[in-house]
Formats: C-alpha cells, structure tokens, sequence
C-alpha cells in the first residue's frame, strides 16, 4: 500500500502534481523500487514529450481573446443599459418608500416584552399580544358625569417595538410608564377642562327695560373649574402602576368672579357720549328717530361684536321709514331712510370716547355737515358696515334717543379707561381738491346756443384725523388716527344745443324781436335756484371730536387709505343730505347713502 501510494504522488510529480523528491520516493524500496522507477521513467519521458507537444499546439491566441472580450463587454453593457431604462420610472417611484421601509429585524433569539414572549412575531402580533395582557379601559369621572380617557398605552407600546424592530434586540425589555407623556395627558386633561369648567360671570346688565328706560342687574355667577394638577398626577400614577382600568375622581373648585352685583351697580356709569344735531327735515328727522329707537337698548356683551346693520335692520317703509333727500346717479332724490348715517356717526363717536375697539368703519363718499370731516361712520343696508367690539370685563349697555332736531347716543357699562384718562377725535383738514368737471344736461327750454349753471359744484378735500389721548387734562399722545378723502362735487350745466326752444308745454317757442334771450336764461336760472328737498338750515355738529378706535379700522392704528364708494341698493339705504345745504349741485355717487 506504502508503495501503490509513492507511486501515485510519483505520477502527480512527474505531472507537476504534488511536488515530491523523486529521489527520496525510490529509496524507499528495492528492485521493486527501481522497476518502478524504470517504468515510471519511459512514462515520465514519453508523457513529458507528449504534453510538450500539445502545450505547443494549445498556445491561446491573445489577440482572439482580447476581441472576443470587447465584443463580450459591449453585449454586457448594452443589456444592463437596456434593464436600467426599462426600470428607470419603476426606481424612482419606488426608490422614497424602500428607503422609507426598511427591513423589520426578524425576531429569532429569546425576546420578552414585560415576561411576554414575542419571539418569532410581527410588530403586529407582538402589540396585539402584550395588549392582551394589557386591556385598557381608564376613566374619569365629575359628579354623574364619566369622560373615558384615551388609551395613552398604545403609544408606548408603539415607541418600544420601534426600538425592537428597527434594531439589534435585547433579550428582556420592560414597559417604563412613569414619564414621557405628560404632553398626552395634559391633552385629556384639557378636553376635561372643555367639559367641566364653568366661567365666574361677573354683576353686570343683562336685559333693558322700555317702560323705565333702564338696564336691569343680574347678580353674579361663581364659577367652577377642576384641579387639574391632580387629574394629571393621578392619570400619571395610574399609568406608572399599569392600572389601565383606574376609575379617577375628578375634583374641583369654585370660581368667584371678580365684580359682584353690589360692586357692579356702583362702578357702572356713562363711560362716552356723543350728540350731532340734525336738520329741519321732518322726514329725514323721522328716519333718524327710528333708527335710534332701534338702536336704543342693545346690549353686547364681553368680546361680543356689534354689527350696526343688524342691529337696527333693514329700513323699509313697512317700519315707518320715509323717502329724504339722498344722492343717487348724479341727482338730488328721495330714498327709504335717508339720515340714518347721522345715527351710526353719532355712534361711532360714543363708542371711541369710550376706549372701546372699533373693527369695520367707512367714511362718506362726500364730506357730511352734521359732523367734522373725518369723523364719520357711513352705513347702507348690504352695504358698508359700521361695527364694534366691547372689550371691556361686563356687559355694556347702548343709549340712543332723538328729541329737537338732536341725536345722543351713549354707553353705559363699567370704564375701560384708566382713571383721569379721555379719548377725542380731532380732525382738520390737510388738502383742498380741484372742483371736478362740469357735467352737460340738454335743456331745449332755455335759449339756443346759451348755457346756464344749474350748480356750481364744489371741491373735494383730504382731512387728517388724529387720536387725541389726555391724562388729567394733558395731551400725552396726538398720533395720527386716519385720512378721507371726499369727493368734490360736479358743476351742472344747462345748455341748448339746438336751433329750436321749447316752453313747458314742449311747444315751440319764436322767438319776437322784443325776445331777449338772456332774460329767459336768467328767468330760467333763477328757477334752478330753488329751494333743496331739506331745509338749509343745517346746525353745526356738537362736541365736533371724539375717541378713536383703540386698535381697529377707523381707530388708532387702523386703516388710514381714503374710503370706498358707499353701496346699498336702490329704495332700501339714502345718503345724508348735500354737504352745502342752500344749492342743488349735483353728485356723482352710483348708488345712495343712508
């Protein structure tokens, strides 16, 4: 066996196998040995001859090789190129959510979640299974009352198997409860709070009384609110000792409010008022006095806003409203509840006298009589708005009353100002504006080729109205509250631009040679000099300044750009009488003014 096994390794060498000394391999036996070796030797020759001979022919071809492998190259990189573009639009649309998925770590060792084996399971079993264990059903409960809280363990649970699944896993893991979610809890805590807490209401007004013309008192309410450093401490133990179905008792505490009904009916008083006078009008004076009565009585309450429109309604000849001179397509005409503007300007005022917050407030397109420039509140039902916010701490009451050719509004409630300090409106005027131009109107009833001023129109002008803050008599503060500018008005001419002249009758006159047509045009101006629909005995305003809007459009650090057009519909809103109450010019307003 020894000498079958050195024969083969003899072979191997012979082959450039193993690599054995020959010389050693035939020592190791005798003549044997050396037949062998004999042997070994003519087949050593003859092999090493042959395989000379064949190595000869089998050379490789090296320039073959080379081009075999370009070719072979090419091939390689044209299919991958071709697998890369037909994958292209699958790769990106799928390249954001591998990255976003990676792979969930396979749970092959011994994992446990509080003692419970998870090993083996999905993210999913695993919750579903330690939720098995953990069955929640926590409550609060406030009187008869039961708030079933949120399962706040599920979260957790979330948090842990992340660390589970998306790492390299520790044998045992124990669910800590004991912080971390206070965030959480104090969301419950507030949804309790939503539920249970009831707000201290102070003494205040709560309802207006027609036949004594005064505001009733309610008393005050006390408030109640729940502890809620307990409810979140207890809904924290319960959940640190995984008492998943504690059943928590909710306390609470009442809530004094700050002003009683005694304090309230000695701190309450007029804190503004204002007055604007009106004209001789009847009907206009009608509209005002209706508009009041409306108004009179309103009370609004804390942080509640005021919309005057809504308050006083749409004015409609069914509530006694009547037609007054308004402004309307360029024409002096008769629309439902003309002056009404007088009302919400004489409003306007009172409130910013009182340091309440003024929201929405429009000027007039023309510069009204009844009050300085500036200081207006123009309204229209569907139209422009006059509203306010009463930021005090108790209800407010609103007075509004018509007598003698005068408007007073006033606010009755709790002061909002400090003590010794007023608010006042001043407003002058910056900028006169260029009268506008003359508009034409044909009028055969006049001389041909003459022309006659129905009005002269008037100019426009820019005012400059400023918050004028005094503490005990001295100016502290005068910033600038607001500009307006108002339109001026346009000059009407009569003209004739025919050969033909017509009396009233629409027949035609000839003319006689003892005709002198500048007397018919100043027969004719002269009547155009008639009277306006109001009377024109226009007073000036009372008290011509007031407080501005602590915050608000039309206040201080409200809107100053010059105001808008003044719309409202035809036959439901009527602007205040012309600005100069002895001429009929006429104004370009679209739609009227109330």
């Amino acid at each position: 066996m020894s000498t079958g096994n050195h024969s083969n390794r003899s072979r191997s060498s012979s082959g450039g196998g193993y690599g054995y000394d020959r010389r050693t391999t035939s020592r190791q036996s005798g003549s044997m040995a050396r037949h062998t070796s004999g042997y070994q030797g003519q087949r050593a020759y003859r092999g090493s001859s042959h395989h000379r001979r064949r190595r000869r022919r089998n050379t490789p071809n090296y320039g073959v090789v080379a081009a075999v492998g370009v070719v072979l190259m090419i091939v390689i990189a044209a299919a991958v190129y071709g697998l890369k573009s037909g994958k292209q639009r699958e790769a990106v649309v799928t390249t954001e959510e591998t990255s976003a998925t990676e792979p969930e770590t396979q749970l092959v060792k011994e994992v446990t979640v509080d003692g419970i084996t998870i090993t083996g399971m999905s993210r999913d079993e695993a919750k579903a299974e330690i939720l098995k264990k953990y069955v929640w059903g926590m409550k609060a409960h406030y009187q008869d009352q039961v708030y079933e809280v949120s399962n706040l363990l599920e979260g957790k649970l979330d948090e842990l198997l992340e660390e589970i699944y998306r790492g390299e896993p520790e044998e045992r893991y124990l669910l800590d409860l004991s912080s971390g979610m206070e965030e959480q809890i104090q969301a419950q805590v507030d949804q309790m709070k939503s539920l249970w807490n009831q707000s201290a209401k102070n003494g205040s007004i709560s309802s207006y009384d027609a036949a004594s013309d005064s505001f009733v008192f309610e008393g005050e309410v006390v408030g109640v609110a729940i502890d809620e450093e307990k409810l979140a401490a207890d809904i924290q133990k319960a959940m640190a000792d995984k008492d998943f179905l504690a059943d928590i008792t909710v306390q609470s505490h009442e809530v004094q409010p700050e002003i009683p009904i005694s304090v309230a009916k000695e701190k309450y008083k007029t804190i503004g008022k204002y007055t604007t006078n009106t004209t001789a009008n009847s009907k206009r004076n009608t509209n005002v006095r209706l508009a009041a009565e409306a108004l009179n009585g309103t009370i609004v309450y804390p942080g509640q806003e005021m919309s005057f429109n809504e308050v006083v309604g749409q004015r409609t000849s069914e509530k006694g409203y009547q037609g007054a001179a308004a402004y309307s397509g360029g024409e002096v005409v008769e629309e439902i509840g003309g002056g009404v503007c007088q009302v919400s300007t004489t409003l306007y005022n009172a409130v910013v006298r009182a340091g309440l917050k003024v929201s929405v407030r429009r000027s007039h397109t023309f510069a009204p009589s009844y009050v300085t420039p500036g200081m207006d509140a123009t309204v229209s039902w569907g139209g422009p708005e006059f509203k306010f916010v009463n930021t005090s701490s108790a209800a407010i009451g609103v007075r509004a009353a018509y007598s003698n050719q005068t408007v007073t509004v006033s606010i009755y409630g709790i002061p909002v100002l400090e003590e010794g300090v007023t608010y006042e409106l001043e407003s002058k005027k910056i900028e006169d504006l260029d009268i506008p131009a003359p508009t034409y109107e044909e009028d055969q009833t006049i001389a041909p080729g003459t022309e006659v001023v129905k009005s002269n129109g008037s100019q426009g002008s820019r005012w400059e109205t400023r918050l004028i803050v005094k503490k005990n008599g001295e100016v502290i503060s005068n910033d600038v509250d607001h500009t307006v500018t108002y339109k001026g008005h346009n000059p009407v001419i009569k003209r004739n631009s025919s050969d033909v002249m017509l009396n009233e009758n629409g027949e035609v006159v000839i003319p006689t040679e003892s005709s002198d047509p500048s007397s018919a045009a100043d027969a004719t101006q002269a009547t155009d000099n008639s009277a306006p629909p109001e009377s024109s005995s226009v007073q000036q305003p009372t008290a011509p300044t007031g407080p501005g809007d602590p915050g608000g459009p039309g206040g201080p650090g409200g809107s100053t750009s010059d105001q808008p057009e003044n719309m409202g519909p035809p036959g439901t809103a009527a602007s205040d009488r012309p600005a100069s109450p002895g001429d009929q010019t006429m104004l370009a307003a679209p739609k009227p003014e109330d």
